[in-house]
């Protein structure tokens, strides 16, 4: 009852929260996302508009709290008249107890009967300007999150901080030093066609791993929204593409430089919150189906591959009759036409707040 009594004791009405998209609305919400996406925030800033009596705040990542019986949890939801239980790090080891409201974060992708399922990924651009106050224009903020990423806590502190603040969250996420290789290897390969078995075959050379030890692995980073993998529109067996939940992992844990690996994973993640079913195509980035809607990378965009692009383009848009054709690069406006369609040319900052 001591640990139930301390934690009954937490307050969250002085925190000061930075605002998102996503907010908590269901009264059994399950609150997934990747490591540092803000899911601890999201929840505080929910408590801090309830009486502090009426909830019990629970980490099961704090030490303290490992150590909690359900019978008195039970008896002190009763006892205290809780309404509001929050189980953050749940990991599912015990029956829920009831409760008029039940908050639960997890890092892994589940399911709960009867909860609203709620995906909370790092700072889209749009969020990231609303938070950075430091620089006095878009571009100026558009190189930082390009430089540094979509992580909340990374906005203010100081740049000499950042490079290794990022790495100190792939060492908090992994458990070995196995994972740190793992998660090095597949981060050096954002927006690259590759199975994972050509990961595996990869690891393998320098690192002694289990085939299925690899799998295994790359199945939970997925699950837990890592990583992600997006097929190849109507072929499920060709190679996918890989991509993850923050783009400037990749210049924080090497020294070669793969700028336009980096951009496009910042267009997708850009696509994932707003769009279900992201694929590509043989010269195309990302295809929306849904949208009729194509989207090339090309961070250094000129004039002159425009004809390059219209040879390239014109059989795609026959084929899958689209509709809008997107090109996001650094800074280049430009439009053009191919088979009748409007080609805009437009810089992230522009695109991503659209």
């Amino acid at each position: 009852m001591k640990t139930l009594e301390a934690c009954y004791e937490v307050n969250f009405s002085k925190v000061n929260f930075l605002e998102r998209k996503t907010r908590i609305k269901d009264n059994y919400t399950l609150l997934i996302g990747p490591p540092k996406a803000g899911k601890s925030f999201l929840i505080y800033d929910y408590l801090s508009l309830e009486d502090e009596k009426s909830y019990l705040y629970i980490d099961f990542e704090n030490f303290k709290n490992t150590q909690i019986n359900v019978k008195d949890l039970n008896s002190f939801i009763e006892e205290k008249n809780i309404t509001i239980l929050v189980l953050e790090n749940f990991t599912f080891d015990f029956e829920l107890p009831t409760c008029k409201s039940i908050i639960i974060t997890s890092s892994v992708r589940a399911q709960e009967k009867g909860f609203k399922t709620l995906i909370l990924m790092p700072l889209d651009f749009e969020e990231y300007l609303l938070h950075e106050h430091k620089h006095q224009n878009t571009t100026g903020a558009f190189n930082q999150f390009l430089k540094f990423g979509n992580i909340p806590q990374l906005i203010n502190i100081e740049e000499f901080s950042k490079e290794q603040s990022l790495q100190n969250i792939l060492k908090l996420y992994a458990k070995n030093e196995t994972e740190i290789n793992i998660l090095k290897l597949l981060f050096s390969n954002i927006d690259e066609k590759k199975s994972v078995y050509q990961l595996y075959l990869v690891m393998k050379k320098e690192y002694k791993i289990s085939k299925d030890k690899f799998y295994e692995y790359c199945r939970k980073y997925e699950n837990n929204l890592l990583i992600f993998f997006i097929e190849k529109y109507e072929q499920e067996k060709a190679v996918k593409k890989l991509y993850s939940y923050n783009h400037a992992f990749l210049p924080a844990i090497s020294h070669n430089k793969k700028f336009k690996n980096e951009f496009s994973n910042m267009i997708f993640l850009e696509l994932f919150t707003r769009y279900k079913n992201i694929y590509y195509l043989d010269n195309i980035d990302f295809y929306l189906p849904q949208n009729d809607t194509c989207i090339l990378s090309i961070p250094f965009f000129n004039p002159f591959l425009i004809k390059n692009l219209q040879k390239k383009l014109s059989p795609l848009i026959k084929k899958y009759d689209l509709k809008e054709i997107f090109i996001i690069s650094i800074g280049n406006t430009e439009y053009f036409t191919c088979e009748s369609i409007d080609i805009q040319v437009l810089p992230f900052y522009e695109w991503a707040v659209l």
